[in-house]
């Protein structure tokens, strides 16, 4: 559900994009920039066709065959494959039962775990050689970079992650169902009183000026839920990794093949550290959230 819910709002974002006026894409740049949005490699009908989408749909691919692969047969004594999924899932399992309650994990679970494998997979598709250099384009004459590096203006694969307009779906998918998730939990009226009511032990004379002071609590923690979760879910992820993309594309870029290794060679070390880093925190984050509006711990306590 959480696949099918970001592919097509994933895609509805990058076909207005791509549809949009001469000037969003760029038809060349130069070897050492790459482009902020994803460049339209074929139509389907009124559909443009955009390199990032197709290197979502190859990561979904992925992720589909190998967890149908490595679950096809579930044996009391599992393979290495079986194992692993085993491993990811209760792990993840395990660190939200640290943070939800067992009835909200359940809601949680299979989104939160979701999230996770596929930005792993599309961050570490940043990394594939190929990706986001190998396509067609205005190439420099005059350059010594191979011809696969420089003639790169429109690359058929674009890594997901450094499309804004999938973190912004991911944000969204986040944002509606963790509404959902407190409605389900708290109502509607005690969503209200979870949000704004009083949180603290008082007499009726204490409780007035703190009934103001909960509301004005209440009134950022609403501006927080509804704008600044989802954004900086968002930013967050697109900006480490278009920005890990853009450094290794200007390493790459120089004209010594020498300083090119050597300037990209601990780049790919760090962005591997900062693809698995990423998705870790954006699912932690997401779970995290959720567990703020899902819990009575700070309940108010009458007055």
């Amino acid at each position: 559900m959480c696949i099918a819910l970001l592919l097509a709002l994933f895609t509805l974002g990058s076909a207005a994009v791509a549809a949009a006026p001469a000037g969003a894409a760029p038809a060349a740049e130069a070897a050492s920039q790459i482009s902020q949005s994803s460049e339209t490699v074929f139509n389907l009908g009124p559909l443009p066709v955009t390199n990032a989408m197709i290197a979502t749909w190859i990561v979904v691919a992925i992720i589909i065959l190998v967890v149908r692969l490595t679950t096809w047969k579930v044996t009391e004594i599992p393979s290495r494959g079986q194992n692993l999924m085993e491993a990811i899932f209760e792990g993840w399992e395990g660190l939200m039962a640290n943070v939800l309650e067992p009835k909200v994990v359940r809601w949680v679970f299979p989104f939160g775990t979701t999230f996770f494998l596929f930005i792993v997979v599309a961050n570490l598709m940043d990394l594939v050689p190929g990706v986001g250099s190998i396509g067609w384009g205005v190439s420099d004459p005059d350059s010594s970079l191979p011809h696969a590096i420089k003639d790169a203006s429109i690359p058929m694969l674009r890594p997901p992650t450094t499309d804004a307009n999938l973190t912004v779906a991911m944000s969204l998918i986040f944002f509606v169902m963790s509404l959902y998730w407190a409605v389900k939990y708290n109502g509607f009226v005690g969503l209200f009183k979870h949000v704004f009511g009083v949180k603290v032990e008082t007499n009726k004379w204490g409780y007035l000026p703190l009934l103001l002071l909960f509301l004005f609590i209440g009134v950022m923690e609403s501006f927080s839920i509804l704008f600044i979760r989802p954004v900086a879910l968002a930013l967050r992820l697109y900006g480490n990794i278009f920005g890990g993309e853009s450094m290794l594309t200007m390493a790459m870029s120089q004209k010594s093949v020498f300083m090119a290794v050597l300037l990209a060679l601990p780049g790919y070390f760090f962005e591997v550290v900062v693809c698995l880093l990423q998705a870790f925190v954006f699912a932690m984050l997401s779970v995290a959230f959720v567990g703020t509006l899902c819990t009575h711990a700070d309940e108010e306590h009458g007055h």
